[in-house]
């Protein structure tokens, strides 16, 4: 079977492939508790004994039995979205993954600690396993709500009016034309553009020599012990490398929600949307919560040299982002979705 065919199958062998990586990942969890911090799933990457290693161990034990579930009770629909909080536990296990294209990006910073690849490759099964109960879960809500489970829709008429397939399937006999495809969501992009304004204006001003919220001496936004000759010859001329990204986004976001973008390769742009959605939007969450929690003083972050507001208004955009980017990239998804053959 090529990979094609097997891409073009994923609903018959989606739930199996969820028991199977929920088994294997789980037996490695409890591998590391026995043997001590190993494999990549010591918390942080640090010797931490055998607790997280423990837990993980259970709770994807637990997500095996829960993938067993879907195979064997097709119908009930509390299973699929029960799915959903596994694939959201393998994106928090894999979510410095999300971000390790980073490491590529030389001109960003210099000086970095080594790559600790056994814990790079223990997040990349993670995020695998996301996608692969993703896709679990979408097979079994289809299956419940009896929706064609290619594309979701009901081919012809209501639901429980098709006998069901040899596949299991309810499939219309007469389907109705196709609906045409939603619009894309403008305010979307426009909201995901407006969180990164604060921040890309904030690092800007820095470079221009203009800081606002910053109180100590130097050169704010720039550390020459790690960021590289490219990057500082840029800060230089009044250009931060990490607002040039924050405009592509920009871009992204735009493209995912303006006519113009449906001309741009599909793929790629869903690719760069469920990911940057997947990373910003939880580390935008957690730099919110770190930098209120700073505010109020109750914790200390180590920048004392900047305003309170910096980390908790300007950097926590990126929840924001995050979260419209989401909203953008679903819309596009549908939007651009071709007609199905199989319904």
């Amino acid at each position: 079977m090529t990979p094609k065919t097997l891409a073009a199958a994923w609903p018959s062998w989606a739930g199996r492939a969820a028991v199977v990586w929920s088994l294997l990942y789980a037996t490695g969890a409890a591998l590391a508790a026995v043997t001590g911090p190993a494999f990549g799933y010591s918390l942080l990457g640090k010797g931490t004994g055998t607790g997280p290693e423990a837990a993980a161990a259970a709770l994807y034990g637990t997500a095996a039995v829960l993938a067993y579930a879907l195979l064997r009770r097709p119908g009930v629909r509390w299973l699929s979205t029960a799915a959903w909080a596994v694939v959201a536990l393998c994106l928090t296990s894999g979510f410095a993954a999300l971000l390790s294209p980073l490491h590529l990006l030389f001109f960003l910073s210099r000086n970095q600690p080594p790559v600790d690849w056994a814990a790079l490759a223990n997040q990349t099964a993670a995020v695998l396993g996301a996608i692969l109960w993703a896709c679990a879960a979408l097979a079994h809500r289809r299956h419940a709500l009896g929706t064609c489970p290619y594309c979701g829709r009901h081919p012809g008429g209501r639901a429980g009016d098709r006998p069901a397939g040899r596949d299991g399937w309810a499939h219309g006999t007469a389907p109705s034309a196709a609906p045409p495809n939603p619009a894309p969501a403008p305010r979307a992009g426009l909201v995901a553009v407006a969180a990164l304004v604060p921040y890309t204006a904030l690092k800007t001003a820095w470079a221009l020599g203009v800081t606002p919220g910053y109180t100590g001496t130097g050169r704010p936004g720039v550390d020459p012990e790690y960021t590289s000759d490219l990057g500082i010859r840029l800060y230089d001329h009044g250009v931060d490398v990490t607002a040039v990204l924050a405009l592509l986004g920009m871009a992204l976001a735009l493209a995912l929600t303006r006519p113009w973008g449906r001309r741009l390769p599909r793929l790629p742009l869903l690719a760069l949307g469920w990911a940057g959605a997947g990373a910003l939007a939880p580390f935008g969450i957690f730099l919110a919560t770190v930098g209120a929690l700073a505010w109020a003083g109750a914790v200390d972050i180590g920048m004392a040299d900047h305003a309170p507001w910096v980390v908790a208004v300007a950097y926590s955009s990126f929840s924001g982002y995050g979260l419209a980017l989401a909203r953008a990239t679903r819309a596009h998804q549908r939007a651009t979705r071709r007609p199905c053959e199989r319904c």
